[in-house]
Order: structure tokens, then sequence, then C-alpha cells
């Protein structure tokens, strides 16, 4: 542990909801997300953002894709994006997505979208325009990667530091020359370059995988909850859709980003206990997310 970093161990309360409360309360979510072949990461995002609270989520997707999502899903609304030849978000969507965004708290970006060279054009024209909360997560990672990080110093504060949620890979991309070794299984490793990492670009970082760090430089926290079961597609596609719902229900982004790590954990030890490890589904953890918010509120009660 770095000295002048507090390992936080308790963890955020979630409020039990007003009687008046709509779903503009609950937070509403914009997600950019998905490519051809990568749908699935779309729909992910969407519903566990739903799953874990959010009043309403849009997802902006290649505009031969919006209709797959929306037919997988009625409780998602879809914005058809500009795309490619190749059907990735292309370097003309940066307008339209500003714009479909407007009205929203939230905006979610990455999911499968792929690095096609339009689309990392795109994330990084965009990045400098977004004023609202940031969840930056999978390919906008990459495409920060391939910028170099200098767009990370872009993006607006104004509304909270921004979430970033890298695996162990993606980590090593963002570091470039700078990434060490093991970032995989050296856990004081892990907490020292998360830690620095988010220090230096005034971040929230998440750094999935076994005993996830959360910090922003400060503070940290190293996550108690999942299983090797988890070790599945489209895990971290759920992961940041609760992040995203818990940052739209105004919890601060190291709080979300906290127990938003924890609640995807705990679900997947619920499936688990339920049907074992080996089978355990990405889309199982999202439907059994209600049950581990539940619990974590009562045990807060």
């Amino acid at each position: 542990m770095p000295d002048d970093v507090h390992l936080i161990t308790s963890l955020p309360a979630l409020k039990k909801r007003a009687l008046s409360m709509h779903k503009g309360d609950a937070g509403r979510i914009f997600c950019v997300a998905g490519s051809v072949g990568m749908v699935g990461a779309a729909a992910l995002c969407s519903r566990a953002a739903l799953r874990a609270g959010a009043g309403a989520v849009r997802t902006g997707m290649p505009w031969r894709l919006a209709a797959v999502v929306a037919g997988r899903d009625p409780n998602v609304m879809t914005t058809a994006l500009p795309e490619t030849e190749d059907g990735t978000i292309s370097a003309m969507a940066p307008a339209k997505i500003l714009k479909a965004a407007e009205g929203f708290h939230v905006m979610l970006l990455g999911p499968g979208i792929s690095t096609n060279p339009q689309t990392v054009q795109a994330v990084k024209s965009l990045l400098p325009d977004v004023h609202m909360k940031l969840v930056i997560d999978a390919d906008a990672l990459n495409a920060i990667a391939l910028d170099g990080c200098k767009c990370i110093k872009e993006i607006d504060r104004a509304h909270g530091l921004p979430i970033l949620t890298p695996h162990p890979g993606e980590m090593k991309r963002l570091l470039g020359k700078e990434a060490p070794g093991d970032l995989k299984d050296d856990h004081d490793n892990r907490l020292k370059v998360a830690a620095k990492f988010a220090a230096k670009h005034k971040v929230v970082l998440v750094l999935k995988g076994h005993k996830t760090v959360v910090t922003d430089g400060r503070q940290a926290y190293i996550n108690t909850s999942g299983n090797p079961g988890m070790a599945k597609a489209g895990m971290g596609d759920v992961l940041v859709g609760v992040i995203a719902a818990l940052l739209a229900q105004g919890l601060p982004p190291f709080d979300a980003a906290q127990l938003g790590v924890y609640l995807h954990g705990l679900a997947g030890d619920m499936v688990r206990d339920r049907i074992g490890e080996v089978g355990v589904l990405a889309m199982d953890v999202i439907e059994q997310l209600p049950l581990a918010a539940h619990q974590h509120q009562s045990e807060q009660a």
C-alpha cells in the first residue's frame, strides 16, 4: 500500500427510494456501445444499468444494430448513429451523440465499439464535449491509449472525476512504455500502479481482476466479492452498467465505482451459490443484481 493512499474497507450505502420518486430521479444514462459482432456488449451494459436501478437508458450504436438491441430488450431506448462500412461508429457520430444525450446524467462510453480508426477518432473528438458524468470502458480506453492518454486532460470534470475501468491488458496499453510487469496477480503492484495513474490523470480508476482495485489516487478499495465463475465474456459490460447506474443515482464517482464493483461481485456469488461456478453467464449476474442490491440495503439498515 502506498504511504499516501488511504485504504477504504466500509461500503457506501444504497439509499431506499422515496415514494414520490420518478424515473428522472433514478438517473438517465446514455450508452455509446456496440459494433458488428459486438451487439451483446451494448445489450449487456444497457440491461445491467436498468437492473442496477437507473431510471432510463438510451443506447447509441451503429444504425444497422439499433433495431437488434431494441428487439432484444424493449426496456432500452436506442439511437442509430452514423456508421462505417465495417459496422462501427463513424467519425461523423459525435454531433449526433451529443444531441441525443441532452438531458441525460451519465454517459457510458466504450463497450464493444471496436478500434476502427474512424471510431477511435470519434472517441477523441467526443470526449472534450461531454459535459456530464462519464464512465469510460473497453475500446474507448484503447482509443485513449492510442492517443497517448492526451485526451484525458480535455475531459470536463465539473460533474466529478471520470471513471475508467480497464482490465490488466487495457491498463498496460494506457501506461504504454511505462507499463510494469505483472498487473494480474501481483496485488501490491496493481494497487501502486492504479493509484499512481489515478492521481496523475485525475480519474477514478477501476483496475479489474481478482481483488479489483478502485482508487482516485488518494483512497483505495480492494474488492472482496466475486468468484472464478465470473471469468466469462460480457462480465465487464455488466460491471460498467452497474457503475453507471449508481453514478446516475447520485453516488460520487469513487463511491459509485466501489459499490458497483462490490454489487457486481456479490450478484456473481449469489449465482454461483445457486448453480455452481462453471456455467455462470453475464446475463445470470444481471438478473441477480436486484437481489444483491436488496441484500446490501438490508445489511446497511
